[in-house]
């Protein structure tokens, strides 16, 4: 090497490059405007990564998966800007119009469209708005009022479905319940209330409701799936093993059953019965959402089918984000990650309208490896919806000092036992928050924790299991069968209970 390349080297500098979002927005568009939507998406996709805050990004994301066809994602982004980044950003309002016309929800559409025009009537969307608008009067015509209640009905059980996802069963039962009132023969509706019942732990009025279903609509698949869920989650080996019998014999030609089935199997752990449904789907050309791909990524894997496994990951976390980190082969995370460490999920709950679930959330923020990121958020911070009683908790938490406060306390008992808190543990800690609204209502003081504990406990599992022995419970809290007893009263004498 020559002395003039080594100086060249000794004064040379490295220039690092810390990419922004804007630079990926940059790309992002200029793909776009070359009508390579998948390199548009790609860019723009990790430009929302660095500035998730940033509503322009989100909403060229928006656009580019519109036209891609994947309506329900943009529409998914377009509501994210409206409720937390940008209100006045009204443009967001013509492309749901769109999306919402396009997917048949003519409802929603003609909502948004005239909700558009009333906030900037000569906006740069103002012809094209009046023309959907048009459009829609025009089907709205040729369309019976039945239609529009089908559209209406749709919507309402999608939201039923993420609630349930998303733990926040009583507001699903809520909307259900409202389902049925309506539409009395609507099965569907009838097979998710009882999942949100079950969950709750209220196992006796979710089998009801699958008997009403079996009487009146012999042999609906969703219904004998459900029950098959049920029996596993209460250990029921026999029932488990006659029901996967019967299910492992029936070839539904339905898509939505072929799903449901593969779903089921996958979530009791029939992982090759799971793989062949859903497998068999894909290769079809079934485009599902993101819990089909979920499920079919842990059919593929536990098949040891691991590019699949991945492939499909990869799309479930296009669809669901806040699935990163929970891959089936990270088993780790999978086993000890439950609500608690689902800062999404958390999130969600804090805006329920349930003052149960939203003390779950606080209670899950206190137990989270994220509480730090939770208690920073805007969720938090600017929720309207707390009560004196929840800010009195929160403030606890933000000190430190929850393991003071009895409504912490108890659920922190119940926590030693049950966790991580999945999808049927949170159904207990509800009946405890829910309780406890109860008593500070009625004047109750709480004394003695791990009485109530106890007492919930017992509760909760006479409602899933039936038959559960006092002296048990309280051998395990370390009290006598009569103060069980005592404040098993107490707690049925609320008026929750």
């Amino acid at each position: 090497m020559s002395k003039d390349s080594k100086a060249r080297k000794t004064k040379g500098k490295v220039l690092l490059f810390n990419p922004t979002g804007e630079y990926y927005f940059a790309k992002g568009l200029k793909a776009y405007h070359k009508r390579d939507l998948y390199k548009a998406k790609k860019y723009l996709q990790r430009a929302m990564q660095l500035e998730p805050d940033e509503p322009m990004i989100v909403c060229q994301l928006a656009v580019i998966c519109s036209e891609m066809g994947d309506y329900q994602h943009a529409n998914s982004l377009l509501h994210k800007i409206l409720e937390e980044l940008d209100e006045d950003m009204v443009e967001c309002h013509y492309f749901l119009a769109n999306n919402y016309a396009y997917l048949g929800f003519f409802k929603d559409a003609y909502h948004h469209a005239n909700l558009y025009l009333e906030l900037d009537e000569d906006g740069e969307f103002a012809d094209e708005t009046i023309d959907l608008l048009d459009l829609l009067t025009i089907e709205a015509e040729e369309m019976d009022e039945e239609l529009y209640e089908q559209d209406d009905l749709i919507t309402k059980q999608e939201q039923a479905r993420e609630l349930l996802e998303s733990g926040h069963f009583p507001k699903a039962v809520e909307i259900l319940n409202s389902v049925i009132d309506e539409y009395p023969e609507y099965w569907s509706a009838y097979n998710n209330l009882a999942l949100a019942y079950f969950y709750l732990g209220e196992v006796q009025k979710a089998a009801d409701i699958l008997e009403k279903v079996f009487e009146e609509n012999p042999g609906n698949l969703h219904a004998l799936c459900n029950k098959l869920v049920f029996a596993f989650y209460e250990r029921d080996y026999k029932e488990v093993k006659a029901l996967k019998e019967v299910l492992k014999k029936i070839n539904p030609l339905l898509i939505e059953h072929q799903f449901k089935l593969g779903a089921t199997f996958a979530l009791i752990g029939e992982y090759e019965a799971a793989f062949t449904w859903l497998r068999k789907l894909q290769k079809k050309g079934f485009d599902g959402d993101g819990a089909f791909y979920y499920w079919l990524s842990y059919a593929a894997y536990y098949t040891g089918r691991e590019k699949i496994a991945q492939s499909a990951w990869e799309k479930a976390v296009e669809y669901n984000p806040d699935k990163a980190g929970f891959e089936p082969w990270n088993e780790e995370k999978t086993t000890i990650n439950g609500f608690e460490n689902h800062n999404a999920s958390i999130l969600k709950k804090l805006d329920s309208d349930h003052i149960e679930e939203r003390l779950f959330a606080l209670f899950l923020t206190a137990m989270s490896d994220g509480k730090e990121d939770i208690l920073a958020s805007k969720e938090m911070n600017q929720n309207i919806k707390f009560s004196h009683l929840e800010r009195e908790y929160l403030a606890s938490i933000r000190k430190g000092h929850e393991q003071s406060v009895p409504v912490h306390d108890i659920a922190a008992i119940l926590y030693n036992t049950y966790h991580p808190i999945g999808t049927v543990e949170a159904g207990l800690f509800l009946l405890w928050f829910a309780i406890f609204v109860e008593a500070v209502n009625q004047n109750q003081p709480i004394k003695n924790n791990e009485a109530w504990a106890a007492a919930v406990e017992y509760t909760w599992l006479k409602l899933r299991q039936g038959k559960i022995s006092q002296q048990e419970i309280a051998d395990k809290y370390g009290i006598s069968t009569s103060t069980l007893s005592k404040y098993v009263k107490l707690l049925k004498a609320l008026p929750s209970s």
